[in-house]
């Protein structure tokens, strides 16, 4: 017997809500994957299972649902503010998931907090990881928090102490460390503040190459090169 086929996602394009309220880390547009999700967007739409309580369902406005476009009881599924909607599911898995020294902080920015209080002594290979980390579900509604929320926390961080955390963290660390130094939040930074000694920046450039190629010209144009570390003596 053949398994049932999972469902296609949903491609929602959130044009917030009436009121112009909106969650300040909710994307433009998202996927709903989820098979109960998928159903519960359905059900909404076909209240006891009949017609569309409007034609738009039928039509995908410019490739993906709008927000904007459909009943109440769609809407409000879909309304990034709702608490019991489908968007803050997301970010609840999100945090979830985050590691638990940093769960406090993912929550607050999760909630729609804009500058939570940033947690203290949490190791840079940590945070690396995190940016890193594979998710099941990248593009859902939760996946500008998810670039965001680490590169907050390293954006003020000196160019020699990342280098540290660069030699000191594993796999999941480089790929999100590759993705941080070929950012803005990184290559936008005074050519002074992008030195890297040379063994985190081999450790980069190597990651790159074998896991992320589309990075590797801009790490190799914006990364420069600074002298070794020397033995710190305390």
């Amino acid at each position: 017997m053949n398994p049932t086929p999972r469902p296609q996602p949903l491609v929602i394009g959130d044009f917030s809500r009436s009121d112009g309220a909106r969650h300040p880390h909710h994307p433009g547009t998202y996927l709903i994957s989820d098979p109960a999700e998928i159903d519960a967007v359905e059900a909404a739409q076909r209240p006891g299972g009949g017609r569309p309580v409007d034609d738009t369902f039928a039509c995908m406005c410019d490739g993906f649902l709008r927000t904007d476009h459909h009943g109440p009881q769609v809407r409000r599924l879909l309304d990034p503010l709702s608490p019991d909607g489908i968007p803050a599911r997301h970010r609840a898995r999100w945090v979830a998931a985050a590691p638990a020294e940093l769960r406090e902080y993912a929550g607050a920015l999760a909630a729609g907090e804009e500058e939570p209080r940033a947690p203290r002594g949490v190791p840079l290979g940590t945070l690396f990881s995190w940016l890193g980390a594979v998710r099941n579900e990248p593009r859902d509604a939760a996946w500008l928090l998810a670039d965001r929320a680490p590169e907050r926390l390293l954006a003020g961080v000196p160019a020699e102490q990342l280098a540290w955390g660069v030699r000191e963290t594993g796999r999941a660390g480089l790929e999100g460390a590759v993705r941080f130094f070929a950012s803005e939040e990184f290559t936008t930074r005074h050519p002074k503040r992008r030195r890297v000694p040379d063994t985190a920046r081999d450790l980069l450039l190597r990651h790159a190459r074998s896991h992320r190629p589309a990075d590797l010209p801009v790490l190799e144009r914006r990364l420069l090169r600074a002298p070794e570390d020397r033995i710190r003596r305390s």
